[in-house]
């Protein structure tokens, strides 16, 4: 086993290394594999031993399983809040690639922004955000402020005229 796989695993956190020992990485590609399969102690023989190792028959802990017999449902082993303290952790360790799909990774969450953008109501095109009674209004309140405030001095001047409010028929409301 190379030096360097054994200086990763040293610098995981016990967390990681839990999980990783549980949930050993699928790809045989991957380099972490042969941190926790230590039947061999000659580091050249690393691709013969990748070759024997079976294929891995674990359900993915990050997604809710069926009974094969009941079809009950079952939850996921990791709760979403523990499956983003993960990959956060991996994240930072740089062995994110190696963990199952789950929704909380990045690829994933980057994929979700690109295909449905912010999703905050009233961003799209032609949306409008609900608010209350007076922040719907509120528009159209100042608009016939600004009208009142533009037809302003025509109202003064024919107030003068008629003799400051005698046979006056134009009230505000």
């Amino acid at each position: 086993m190379p030096l360097s796989h054994i200086e990763l695993a040293k610098s995981l956190p016990p967390k990681l290394l839990r999980f990783f020992a549980r949930y050993p990485p699928q790809s045989p590609k991957s380099s972490i594999i042969t941190v926790f399969n230590t039947s061999s102690s000659d580091p050249r023989e690393t691709s013969d031993e990748l070759s024997a190792v079976p294929a891995l028959t674990y359900e993915n802990p990050f997604r809710n399983t069926k009974h094969p017999i009941t079809g009950n449902w079952h939850d996921p082993v990791y709760s979403l809040r523990r499956q983003a303290d993960l990959v956060k952790l991996a994240r930072v360790h740089g062995v994110e690639e190696l963990l199952p799909f789950t929704t909380k990774g990045t690829e994933e969450r980057i994929r979700k922004r690109e295909e449905f953008g912010l999703r905050v109501k009233g961003t799209g095109v032609g949306q409008k955000v609900k608010g209350k009674w007076w922040e719907r209004n509120i528009r159209g309140r100042l608009e016939k402020r600004r009208q009142a405030m533009l037809g302003m001095p025509q109202l003064v001047q024919s107030w003068k005229q008629l003799g400051h409010g005698r046979g006056w028929k134009k009230y505000p409301k």
